[in-house]
């Protein structure tokens, strides 16, 4: 059955010249079957360049909407239409107009993990792989930074010349992870490093040592000596990790960092996106235009 499925999806992907995007938390069948995977950031970059008439996008909403802004020609497809992202949520449009009229010296730079609506209130837009260094280069010394504070922590600490007007959002598969947490896999890996995702509490990446983005954890463990690694963001990332580093080994900071939105794909729902059609992500020409200059600035900024 399993097979016959592959076998359908590769016909209707060559049939209507798509291509599929897959984030690295998505399950391990998702991410073989995928033509690019990634962090936000690549798949962003690569929606942009790239050559099709469909994208299947199996990642969570504000992902295929990003891939809808940068791609207006094409059709971008969510397999999951219920796949939303939390952190996303906790930024009310309402709520942002009025602090944009309380800081009006304060730009906005939205984490890529936001809707459009709030990209096109926004300066320029980031992600945990480039934010400090987007921070860096913008033009002003004050920002509003939405939606995770925690990121946001990351990101003063790294440009501490600049304020930063906080939005109280965060991921809960991050945020979920405590100091305790940290204590306790390094008790029982003595000899493994410590790499974490800046969307986890400050206390956790006090005792890192590493701090990265998904693309950034991929390139540190392949470039380093070390053998074993404690991985701490979603545990999706450790077959790709595996994958690329057959001679190490890699340990999930906690069994339990699973987002519930990234594993609701499967095969059978890429499938039906592509005999169907479904479920396709618009958004509206003049809300695009706005988004698309926050996205494009950081592309633009952070080469």
């Amino acid at each position: 059955m399993v097979n016959e499925t592959l076998e359908e999806i590769k016909k209707l992907k060559k049939k209507r010249n798509a291509i599929i995007l897959a984030h690295n938390y998505q399950k391990e069948e998702i991410q073989e079957i995928a033509d690019f995977v990634g962090d936000s950031l690549e798949l962003s970059r690569t929606a942009a360049q790239v050559k099709c008439d469909v994208i299947v996008f199996c990642g969570v909403h504000f992902m295929a909407e990003t891939a809808a802004i940068l791609n207006p020609d094409k059709t971008v497809l969510l397999p999951e239409i219920d796949a939303g992202c939390p952190m996303a949520d906790t930024v009310d449009v309402t709520e942002l107009k009025k602090w944009i009229k309380k800081y009006p010296h304060a730009p906005v730079i939205s984490y890529v993990n936001t809707t459009a609506e709030v990209k096109a209130l926004s300066y320029a837009c980031c992600t945990s792989a480039n934010a400090p260094q987007i921070v860096k280069a913008v033009p002003f010394n004050s920002i509003i930074f939405v939606p995770d504070k925690n990121l946001a922590d990351w990101v003063k600490k790294n440009v501490p010349d600049k304020e930063i007007i906080v939005w109280n959002g965060f991921c809960p598969t991050h945020h979920m992870i405590k100091k305790e947490d940290v204590l306790r896999a390094k008790e029982s890996h003595p000899d493994a490093l410590v790499v974490v995702h800046p969307e986890c509490r400050p206390e956790v990446i006090e005792l890192a040592d590493h701090v990265a983005s998904t693309s950034g954890m991929v390139r540190f463990t392949k470039a380093s000596s070390h053998r074993e690694f404690i991985i701490g963001t979603e545990t999706g990332l450790l077959y790709k990790l595996k994958k690329e580093n057959p001679d190490k080994i890699f340990y999930p900071l906690k069994k339990t960092m699973i987002c519930p939105n990234m594993k609701i794909t499967t095969l059978e729902s890429v499938l039906s996106a592509l005999k169907e059609n479904k479920y396709v992500i618009k958004v509206s020409e003049e809300l695009r235009i706005k988004a698309k200059q926050a996205v494009d600035r950081m592309l633009t900024l952070v080469s």
